[in-house]
């Protein structure tokens, strides 16, 4: 049986961080959008006011995957949640339980927090995650629809609110 260790990242973990985001985002055929710089990374996991935490998870002493999460807020809860931002296992160690370890960490500190939900996306073709997290009693959200603003589009927004 594999030994499975999770930990909370250290600022010297930013290159693995880096390296397993650039994994996840080959995974879904997405690596034309990872912008990321290992400053950007220190700064924002690390610095004076982190925005978001990682988790490291090993598997017999090897890093093989991570969860980036950060709060969010339930207006109708009344509670803090956490948002689940990326959830990645490199695949030579799926089966051995470290997504399922790595999720429970997650409702661990969402249930000492006092939140009250942990949340995430994933992608409408990824079958393998949606029954993933099916079997662990996750529900989809049907009723919603997921929107972003970016780039070009987002600035524009900014500049026509002042």
């Amino acid at each position: 049986m594999p030994r499975l260790h999770i930990r909370t990242a250290q600022p010297d973990d930013v290159a693995l961080i880096l390296a397993l985001i650039g994994e996840l985002a080959e995974y879904e055929k997405l690596s034309d959008q990872v912008v990321a710089a290992p400053e950007q990374l220190t700064e924002h996991l690390f610095g004076e006011r982190p925005f978001a935490e990682v988790l490291i998870g090993e598997v017999d002493g090897q890093a093989e995957g991570f969860a980036l999460f950060f709060h969010n807020y339930s207006t109708f809860l009344g509670k803090p949640g956490i948002y689940l931002e990326d959830l990645y296992v490199r695949p030579t160690a799926r089966g051995a339980g470290l997504g399922k370890a790595l999720l429970g960490r997650l409702a661990g500190f969402a249930v000492e927090r006092g939140c009250g939900r942990l949340e995430w996306a994933v992608l409408d073709w990824n079958q393998p995650a949606i029954g993933f997290y099916q079997r662990l009693g996750a529900e989809p959200l049907d009723d919603w629809t997921q929107y972003r603003l970016t780039g070009p589009a987002l600035r524009d927004l900014a500049e026509k609110a002042l």
